[in-house]
C-alpha cells in the first residue's frame, strides 16, 4: 500500500515489509510483492548481529533545524539505502548513528543506546582516507592491529579480504600507487575485517567512474552476504540504491525528514533490467522533486 502524505491510497500486490506502517509514518510508503526464500534475511550467509531504531530524532545546529522528527527502524542484516537532496541531513544522520555527533531524541543499536563511537559500527566516508605511508595489506590490518589479533589470524584475514575485493597481488602497493577504485576497495576491505554489526557508508563510490562504481557495488554486495552486517548506504544516486538496497528510503530537506519509504524484494540480478525498478525510480525522482522539497538539479528533476 502506498499512503500519500496528502491523502488517498493506492494498492499495490506487495505489502509492508518491516517498520512502521502507513498510518504511523505519514510518508509514502511503497513494497514490491516478495517471493518466497527471497529477501535480506535469505540472502545473508549469516546470522544478522544488529538492527537500528531511531524515534523522534531532532538534530540542530543553534537555530538551524537540520533534522527533525526522524523515526527509522533498520532491521538487523538489512541493507537500507537513503537517498536525498544535498543539504538535507543525509550524512548528518549518519555521523549520529556512528555516535560521532548527537541530537534529541533516542538512537538505540542492538538495543543499546548509542553514546559515542563504537569499533562494531564503521563509517565509510567518499574519500578513502587511506594512510599514505602504509601498504594495501597495512591498511587493512590497521583495525585487526590495534586490537592486538595474533599475526597468524591477522595475515590470513587481510589475504581473504585482499582476494574478495580483486586486490590479489597488490599486497605491498601503497596507495599513491594504485587507482581511486582500487583505495575504495581497500576501505571496504579494512571495514569488513572488523566484522562490523553495522556498517555506515557516506556515498563510498560518488567519485568513481561508472564502470569502476558497478564493479564496486557488486563487491559490496558479496562482502555484505558474507559478513550479515546491517547497512546504512546514503547516496545521491537512486538507481544505485534501488539495486543494492532492501529498503529505500527519502528524504527532503529543511529541515531534513523522511518523505517516503520503497521496500524491494526483487532478487538482486534481476533488478537491473526490471520494470518494476525503472518504474520505482520514476516515482522516486517524483517525491524528490515534489515542490516542498529541497531543490535538485536540472538534470535530476
Amino acid at each position: 500500500m502506498v499512503h500519500h502524505p496528502r491523502g488517498g491510497d493506492r494498492r499495490y500486490a506487495g505489502s509492508g515489509v518491516g517498520h512502521r506502517g502507513d498510518r504511523d509514518t505519514g510518508y509514502h510508503n511503497r513494497a514490491l510483492a516478495a517471493r518466497p526464500g527471497e529477501g535480506p534475511a535469505a540472502e545473508m550467509e549469516g546470522e544478522p548481529v544488529s538492527g537500528i531504531d531511531i524515534k523522534n530524532l531532532t538534530k540542530r545546529y543553534g537555530a538551524l533545524t537540520v533534522l527533525k522528527d526522524i523515526n527509522l527502524t533498520v532491521r538487523a542484516g538489512e541493507f537500507v539505502a537513503i537517498v536525498g537532496p544535498s543539504g538535507c541531513g543525509k550524512s548528518t544522520l549518519l555521523k549520529i548513528i556512528a555516535g560521532l555527533e548527537k541530537g534529541s531524541g533516542d538512537v538505540l543499536v542492538g538495543g543499546r543506546p548509542v553514546q559515542g563511537p563504537d569499533s562494531r559500527h564503521i563509517l565509510v566516508l567518499q574519500e578513502h582516507a587511506l594512510y599514505p605511508w602504509r601498504t594495501v595489506e597495512e591498511n587493512i590490518s590497521l583495525g585487526p592491529e590495534i586490537q592486538g589479533w595474533p599475526e597468524a589470524k591477522r595475515k590470513e584475514r587481510v589475504n581473504q579480504l585482499i582476494e574478495a575485493v580483486g586486490l590479489s597481488g597488490f599486497n605491498h602497493y601503497y596507495p599513491h600507487q594504485i587507482s581511486g577504485g582500487m583505495c575504495q576497495r581497500v576501505s571496504l576491505a579494512r571495514a569488513f575485517i572488523m566484522e562490523p554489526e553495522v556498517l555506515l557508508l557516506d556515498e563510498p563510490f560518488g567519485a568513481l567512474d561508472a564502470l569502476t562504481r558497478m564493479d564496486l557495488q557488486q563487491q559490496l554486495l558479496r562482502l555484505w552476504q558474507m559478513r550479515s552486517a546491517t547497512v546504512v548506504l546514503v547516496t545521491h544516486d537512486v538507481e544505485e540504491a534501488l539495486l543494492l538496497a532492501d529498503t529505500v528510503m527519502v528524504m527532503e530537506g529543511h529541515p531534513g525528514r523522511f518523505a517516503g519509504r520503497f521496500a524491494i524484494s526483487l532478487p538482486r540480478p534481476e533488478r537491473r533490467r526490471a520494470s518494476e525498478i525503472v518504474n520505482l525510480k520514476s516515482e522516486i525522482l517524483d517525491l524528490l522533486c515534489r515542490p516542498n522539497a529541497a531543490m535538485l538539479t536540472a538534470q535530476a528533476c
